[in-house]
C-alpha cells in the first residue's frame, strides 16, 4: 500500500481509521525528507547543521530508521529564538534538532495523505497545491460575485501556544490509531523548549517552528472552526455566508449584519471551549461590498477597509464601471520591508557594488513575487523608489565627501540597474 492508496481510502470513507502506517517511514521516505529540508536553516539544540549531517548521510539515515523501528528514537528539546513582529513585540520560534526535522517532515507527508481528504476548500494555509494567493483570489470572488455585505476579520491571540494538546490528540485519533505515530506526535508537542540555557515546559501549544506544527494547527481549526461553521452555523443563518482561512488568519463574509453579529457572539464561546481567544481589538466587523460601495459613493464618503495576508482591501470601481476589490500592501508590511532593505544596505555598505546590486535585486524580486498583485502597482513603485533612495544614501557614504547627485546616480543605475516593479499574479478567474 502506498500513500496514494491511503489517500484513496481516506477519501472514500470519512470514518476510516488507520491502524498501521508507521512502516511508511522508510529509509527512502526519510532520505526524501532530508533532501527537502532547507540547507541553510538554523540548527537545533544539538548544533547539527544540514552540512554536518550530509557528511555521513547514508549511515545517519539507516541509524535513524533503526531507532524508529526499535522505539529508541527520542525527540530533543526545541531551541527558542525570537523574531520581530509588526507591532514591535517578539515572536517566539521553536527550532527542532535536525533528525527531528527529518522524521517530522516524513510524518507530515504521511499524514497529509489522510487529512487532506478531510480539509475543506475554505482552508488555504500550508496545504499542498494551495497558497496565500489562492486565498486572496477567493476573497475577491466571494466579495464581488456573492452577496457579501459584511466582513468579519478574525484574529486569534497566540494561536499556536493556545492549542489544547489533549483535544488536539483526540482530533488526530479520529483518523489515526497507529500507536507509533501517536507516540511520535505526543513527543513532539510535549517536548520542552530551551530558552537562554533553561529548559521550559508548558501544558498547551505546539511549537511554532516545528515542521509538524502547521498541519496540527490546520487540523485543530478544521474541527474548531471550519466544520462547525460549514455544518452547524451556515444552515441556521438567514443569508449567505462564506469562510476563507489561511492558517490562523480567517475572514467570515456575510450577507446580513444580524448573521455576522450572531456568529461573533457564538464564536467567542466556541473558541473558549478549545482554549482559544479572539483578540478584542483586532477582531472586527466591517461593512464591505457592493452595497457599501454604492452607498458611500452616494453619500460621498469612504468605505471601510480590512487587512488580510499582508494586503489592505478596498472597494473600488473597475475601468468598465463595475464594482471590484482593489488591494495594496499594508502600510506596516511596507515599512517593515523597507526597514529590512535599509538594515541590509547598512550591514553590507562596504561590499562590492556588483554584490550589492545582485542581492538587492533578489530582495526586490522576492517582494514583487508576493506583493505583485493587480491593482497594487502604486505600492510596488513606492517600494522601488524608496529602496533605490536607500541604496543611494549608503553608496554616498563611500564617496568620501563627494556628492552623489541624482544625475550621477541615475547614470550609475544604467550600469547597475535595479529590478523595476512588476505584477507577478494575474486577475483571479
Amino acid at each position: 500500500m502506498d500513500l496514494n492508496r491511503i489517500a484513496e481510502l481516506a477519501r472514500q470513507d470519512a470514518g476510516c481509521r488507520f491502524h498501521s502506517i508507521a512502516h511508511f517511514l522508510t529509509k527512502e521516505a526519510l532520505w526524501g525528507a532530508f533532501d527537502g529540508l532547507r540547507k541553510g536553516a538554523a540548527a537545533g539544540v544539538d548544533g547539527v547543521t544540514h552540512a554536518d549531517y550530509e557528511e555521513h548521510v547514508v549511515e545517519n539515515i539507516v541509524q535513524l530508521q533503526e531507532k524508529l523501528k526499535s522505539g529508541r528514537y527520542r525527540a530533543q528539546p526545541l531551541r527558542r529564538i525570537y523574531i520581530d513582529k509588526e507591532d514591535g513585540r517578539k515572536r517566539p520560534i521553536s527550532i527542532p534538532a535536525l533528525e527531528d526535522k527529518i522524521v517530522q517532515k516524513a510524518t507530515v507527508e504521511l499524514l497529509n495523505a489522510i487529512f487532506e481528504q478531510d480539509f475543506l476548500d475554505c482552508s488555504y494555509g500550508f496545504r499542498p497545491g494551495r497558497s496565500a494567493h489562492g486565498a486572496l483570489d477567493e476573497v475577491g470572488r466571494v466579495i464581488c460575485r456573492r452577496q457579501t455585505a459584511y466582513v468579519l476579520e478574525l484574529d486569534i491571540c497566540s494561536y499556536f501556544d493556545s492549542i489544547v494538546r489533549k483535544q488536539l490528540m483526540e482530533m488526530v485519533e479520529r483518523r489515526v490509531s497507529d500507536a507509533s505515530i501517536l507516540r511520535l506526535i505526543g513527543k513532539w508537542i510535549n517536548i520542552g523548549v530551551v530558552d537562554d540555557g533553561r529548559l521550559l515546559e508548558s501544558e498547551t501549544g505546539t511549537g511554532q517552528g516545528q515542521i509538524i506544527s502547521p498541519l496540527l494547527a490546520n487540523l485543530y481549526l478544521h474541527h474548531v472552526l471550519d466544520l462547525w461553521f460549514e455544518k452547524e452555523v451556515k444552515p441556521r443563518l438567514k443569508g449567505q455566508a462564506f469562510e476563507i482561512r489561511y492558517a490562523d488568519d480567517a475572514l467570515l463574509c456575510f450577507q446580513y449584519r444580524e448573521d455576522a453579529q450572531r456568529v461573533l457572539r457564538v464564536l467567542t464561546k466556541r473558541f473558549a471551549k478549545y482554549g482559544l481567544r479572539l483578540h478584542p481589538e483586532k477582531t472586527r466587523l466591517v461593512e464591505f461590498g457592493r452595497c457599501a460601495h454604492h452607498q458611500a459613493k452616494r453619500l460621498k464618503a469612504k468605505t471601510a477597509t480590512f487587512d488580510f495576508l499582508g494586503f489592505t482591501h478596498r472597494c473600488a470601481t473597475s475601468r468598465n464601471g463595475k464594482f471590484t476589490v482593489h488591494v495594496s500592501t499594508m502600510k506596516k508590511r511596507l515599512r517593515r520591508s523597507l526597514t529590512a532593505i535599509a538594515d541590509w544596505c547598512r550591514k553590507h555598505r562596504h561590499a562590492p557594488v556588483e554584490y550589492q546590486q545582485r542581492l538587492l535585486n533578489a530582495k526586490l524580486r522576492g517582494h514583487y513575487q508576493y506583493y505583485g498583485r493587480p491593482t497594487n502597482l502604486r505600492s510596488l513603485r513606492r517600494f522601488f523608489r524608496t529602496a533605490r533612495s536607500i541604496w543611494r544614501k549608503w553608496l554616498q557614504r563611500r564617496t568620501r565627501g563627494r556628492s552623489l547627485s541624482w544625475e550621477i546616480y541615475l547614470k550609475f543605475l544604467k550600469r547597475y540597474p535595479l529590478l523595476p516593479p512588476r505584477i507577478c499574479h494575474a486577475w483571479s478567474a
